[in-house]
């Protein structure tokens, strides 16, 4: 057995913790370049702290998931402002551009060259600037994440940037930053750690190390989404799903995923689905494909055995079985009222196209079982 482990280099989880950025800012840089999502609203405690510890600051709004005109845009305006720090608060948009910032403030060249699949991919060779990650939803994990996805609306496609050196020097878990979070974001991002806990637990790249995070954070997913969905102002309920998340990108950091953020990549580029919702949709109906077609072809297959597991752990009954597990996944999207794909442009004349582009993703190389063409197609198909 052989695997490694890699997060950000220091994480600080716990509410109020928001209170601890700035002072650490402060040992960091000067002149901080901070990237926010739509509105400037949950960053303005963090920004009065900047301030009070004398630290030189400009803002940058990223109204939706990232482009890669976006993120150059906001590299032209940090190196203008001679940012020598970058602070990301906000969802994973907010988070992963601070990522592209900190790593360009001191790479050259274009943005271009080190795009996967797009563009050069060249790799990263230069020490980013100091970055800092303060997530203010609960589902992508990417506070401890050494990658960052942009959508190329050219291309019709997302594709990420890579290296280990883009882990942030600082991740910042406050839970009470989720409580403001709306139902529907509280639901997508909170279905899509679930997601990621499962396909990383289940994934052909799964260690100990992994194993042991993904069943805790299962643990808390499991008993705490619903009634954080239910009641946002359950503290409870949000420390739970703050962890899961953080839980579910430590364990997608150094495991693999599979198909259902195979087929998140190219939907996301297709359709205006959020990534979050893309991954609710398709989370049961790739369980049912796996379970199933695990059990006619590799039914020794230990994936078979974790899927039993995720089972016991959602429904709590020391007798459930994947299928239960299952189950209680599509029970759980119908509470939390998760729309169909068709809403957001999916069609049945797309599918071989999205199929095609699904099967080349990385994700897809993680799934427990290779899925055909057929079931690949039905997975689509159900989640119109």
């Amino acid at each position: 057995m052989r695997f490694e482990f890699a997060t950000a280099t220091r994480i600080i989880f716990g509410p109020g913790s928001i209170d601890e950025v700035a002072p650490e800012a402060a040992g960091m840089g000067k002149r901080a370049f901070v990237v926010t999502g739509r509105s400037l609203e949950r960053a303005e405690p963090l920004l009065e702290q900047l301030n009070k510890h004398e630290i030189e600051y400009v803002t940058f709004n990223v109204p939706a998931e990232p482009t890669a005109a976006i993120v150059t845009e906001a590299v032209k305006q940090a190196r203008q402002a001679e940012s020598d720090l970058v602070i990301g608060i906000g969802g994973g948009s907010a988070i992963d551009t601070g990522k592209v910032i900190a790593a360009m403030l001191t790479n050259t060249g274009r943005l271009q060259d080190y795009l996967e699949v797009i563009g050069l991919g060249k790799p990263i060779t230069t020490n980013p600037a100091p970055y800092i990650a303060v997530p203010t939803t609960a589902g992508t994990g990417a506070e401890v994440t050494c990658n960052a996805v942009l959508a190329i609306p050219e291309h019709q496609v997302k594709v990420s940037i890579r290296s280990p050196l883009m882990l942030p020097r600082l991740a910042v878990v406050d839970p009470a930053l989720t409580y403001s979070m709306p139902r529907s974001i509280t639901a997508s991002t909170g279905l899509d750690a679930l997601t990621q806990l499962i396909e990383a637990y289940v994934s052909n790249k799964a260690n100990p190390l992994t194993d042991g995070i993904c069943l805790q954070g299962l643990k808390r997913a499991g008993r705490s989404l619903q009634k954080a969905y239910e009641d946002g102002s359950d503290a409870g309920a949000r420390e739970d799903m703050a962890l899961a998340s953080l839980f579910s990108g430590l364990a997608l950091a150094n495991a693999k995923l599979g198909a259902v953020h195979g087929f998140a990549g190219p939907l996301g580029g297709m359709i205006s689905a959020p990534h979050g919702v893309i991954c609710a949709r398709l989370l049961p109906f790739v369980c049912q494909a796996n379970v199933r077609a695990l059990q006619s072809r590799e039914p020794s297959s230990p994936a078979l055995a974790r899927y039993d597991e995720v089972a016991r752990i959602s429904t709590g009954k020391v007798s459930a079985q994947a299928a239960d597990g299952v189950e209680w996944i599509q029970n759980l999207c119908k509470a939390l009222t998760v729309p169909p794909l068709a809403q957001f442009g999916l069609k049945e004349k797309d599918f071989p196209t999205v199929v095609t582009k699904a099967k080349k993703s990385s994700s897809m190389k993680g799934n427990p079982i290779i899925l055909t063409d057929d079931e690949l197609i039905k997975i689509l198909r159900n989640s119109q």
